[in-house]
């Protein structure tokens, strides 16, 4: 019998089982220096460009390639992604350890036009020991000479004295000349001084040319296409780099090539921590950056029914022949907590408007995400901004995304189980309008204890640590450390500095955990939604389970229900729209038809179809941007009018719901479409 044809993911896997068992004899044989530094060098430079081979091929991988189906395609292709991302990561910091001080010898993020330049700039190092008008008086005589050429372009004069505060900073003095090898879009340019060291410094303390005082106006007038015309240089160079490094993968490169990677990566977030506008903890929102790169982590995709491994069935929704509702199922981990409060957030500095404080939190074993993401904003007092609050008193049904009452259902069996929890902040920046999110810290509440048995209930205080997830003993702000002070008052001080988050693990009736056994195998929510995702469930296994002629049937269902409730779970202001309304059709039920399930279904049908299902294709509804005060504002005032117009509507008729509202003139909608009512299982099946 002929051997099992492998698919290009797993040989791609093997690759990356390859290029870790490398990475880990390297570092052996650096710890117990069993090699010598140039060559531990080289090893690690070949380890950068095979696995940034592999990375690149992998990424050009699709379902298509596969010569057999491949159960959780994108989920495997994602892990190895991110295996091969941790990998190049930690290859960049053996590498920038093993580096000498100083210029690179061999500048991998130059081209061979550039080598020259770096020659003919040394041959002129070598002639400057006079002084530094010597140095003025000849270059304005050669600028005088000849016009501005593309390498005269790569000269900067220095305006301001900056000194680096990072690592990968280059400090520089006013009146210096610099030599710009690389461009970015957010104004940190990678610069090389007369030394040749080389770093990053902003362009705003940089001017073209080789002198202060030049008054050329035409030159002052010409920076923005001088700038252009550099950009479009370095794309060049950077496109003959890389295949130089294809052609050439046994030769060594300098680690500036990893730097200038990570240059066009900056964001506004690495540009105002250099400007000490927010604390040195502060980093890039990790979760904000995973909900914003697909679906895979939002509730909408984890409330959909999974697939079993042969595609033919389900995995997590079966039906109860005997009672026709949805089977209970027990998860490994099913937890109900609380958000309580935040001590010790600190706060942006100037020059930054906060739009929103929240805490993004999930399903996390210590390497990845296991559920979705879900999004609990704070409140807080001006008064102590650095105290944040969740769940307020207020009247009325509290706005879903102020609710910290959560739960989560995980069927992981990781021993490193637990929830990951994200402080952050969505800001604008005053001067230039742009928006970003940034983690104010991370903390971790791990689900068992050492000896696998579940948590106790009760409240934890959770200490918030700086960084990202995957970055260890990193302080949110630099004053603040956790020593052990030697006086029983200095301790007492310093533990009411700490930055904590307070969370109580609770436990809940037996209705909501009857409400919670019928939910996905993996979700994460709020707990005042448990009903309302209990009747999707029930209708969605009604439509899959009995409905459909045979189970291998994957036709179009009709059904606006099940094709647009799971946009309501990355809207909450339209879930609470729809909680609200459903609960003044519950108080007009009476005990018997609230035990009748027949007849709740009818009556949710209705009321969907009534209020949100009519928002959703409302043209007067904005649509939904998280943290946009005028658009919250603008879809609160269209939802709650409308609203009150359905509830009169409701008192004159004496009815929960009806059609009658598509036909009325007083309210418009969108053109119709037919995937509003089309319920697609092949294409949402997870």
């Amino acid at each position: 019998m002929p051997p099992k044809r492998k698919g290009p993911l797993q040989l791609v896997q093997r690759e990356v089982d390859d290029i870790t068992k490398q990475f880990d004899s390297l570092v052996k044989d650096v710890q117990t220096q069993d090699v010598s530094t140039e060559k531990a060098l080289q090893r690690c430079q070949e380890l950068q460009i095979s696995a940034e081979k592999t990375l690149k091929s992998l990424k050009k991988l699709g379902k298509a390639d596969e010569p057999a189906p491949v159960g959780n395609y994108d989920q495997r292709k994602q892990e190895q992604e991110r295996r091969l991302q941790d990998m190049l990561e930690r290859i960049d910091t053996l590498s920038l350890k093993l580096s000498p001080p100083g210029p690179s010898s061999a500048a991998g993020d130059v081209s061979k036009k550039d080598s020259e330049e770096d020659d003919d700039d040394e041959d002129d190092d070598d002639d400057e020991d006079s002084s530094d008008d010597d140095v003025d008086d000849d270059e304005d005589e050669r600028r005088a000479a000849k016009p501005p050429s593309q390498s005269s372009l790569r000269v900067y004069t220095v305006l301001s004295d900056f000194k680096g505060e990072q690592e990968g900073d280059l400090s520089v003095q006013r009146g210096e000349v610099l030599r710009i090898i690389r461009t970015t879009a957010d104004g940190w340019w990678l610069a090389q001084d007369s030394k040749g060291n080389r770093g990053v410094v902003p362009k705003t303390y940089l001017k073209i040319g080789s002198g202060i005082d030049d008054n050329d106006d035409d030159e002052d007038g010409d920076d923005d296409e001088n700038e252009e015309e550099l950009e479009q240089e370095e794309e060049q160079d950077d496109e003959e780099l890389s295949d130089d490094k294809e052609k050439q993968s046994g030769a060594s490169y300098s680690n500036w090539g990893t730097v200038r990677k990570a240059l066009t990566e900056i964001d506004a977030t690495d540009v105002l921590s250099a400007m000490g506008a927010i604390p040195s903890g502060f980093r890039p929102s990790t979760l904000n950056k995973l909900l914003v790169e697909g679906s895979t982590y939002r509730g909408s995709h984890c409330i959909q029914p999974e697939l079993s491994p042969s595609k033919l069935s389900f995995s997590d929704l079966f039906l109860d022949p005997d009672t026709g509702r949805v089977r209970a199922r027990q998860v490994r981990t099913c937890v109900c907590f609380t958000l309580w409060s935040c001590r010790m957030i600190p706060t942006p500095g100037v020059g930054v408007q906060v739009l929103s404080r929240h805490i993004r939190f999930c399903a996390f074993d210590g390497t990845q995400v296991l559920s979705n993401i879900h999004t609990v904003r704070a409140t807080y007092n001006s008064k102590s901004p650095k105290t944040w609050s969740f769940s307020p008193r207020m009247t009325g049904i509290l706005p879903t995304f102020l609710d910290g009452d959560c739960f989560l259902r995980c069927n992981s069996a990781s021993p490193d189980l637990g929830i990951l929890f994200e402080l952050g902040v969505t800001f604008i920046r005053n001067s230039t309008g742009e928006r970003g999110d940034l983690s104010c810290g991370w903390a971790f509440l791990k689900l068992t204890d050492d000896t696998g048995n579940p948590i106790p209930n009760r409240t934890y205080e959770l200490p918030v640590n700086g960084g990202t997830p995957y970055e260890k003993d990193v302080e949110v702000e630099a004053s603040v450390t956790r020593g052990s002070p030697a006086g029983v008052f200095q301790q007492m001080l310093q533990a009411r500095r700490q930055h904590k988050l307070i969370v109580k693990v609770k436990s809940v009736n037996s209705r909501t955990r009857t409400q919670l056994s019928v939910l996905p195998d993996t979700l994460l929510h709020c707990l005042s939604c448990v009903h309302l995702l209990a009747l999707h469930r029930q209708l969605l296994a009604d439509a899959l389970l009995m409905d459909r002629p045979t189970m291998q049937n994957a036709d179009l269902i009709c059904s606006p229900i099940l094709s647009t409730f799971p946009v309501l779970l990355d809207q909450p202001d339209l879930l609470d729209a729809l909680r609200n309304v459903w609960l003044d059709a519950e108080t007009n039920m009476s005990r018997a038809q609230k035990r009748d399930l027949s007849y709740l279904k009818r009556e949710f049908a209705k009321v969907y179809m009534s209020s949100v299902y009519f928002l959703l294709h409302s043209p007067s509804l904005p649509r939904h941007r998280w943290a946009d005060p005028a658009t919250e504002e603008q879809r609160a005032r269209v939802i709650y009018a409308y609203l009150d117009t359905l509830k009169h509507t409701q008192h004159t008729s004496g009815q929960s719901g009806g059609p009658e509202v598509f036909v009325d003139p007083m309210h418009q909608h969108l053109a119709f479409d037919i995937t509003e009512l089309t319920f697609d299982l092949l294409n949402v099946a997870r």
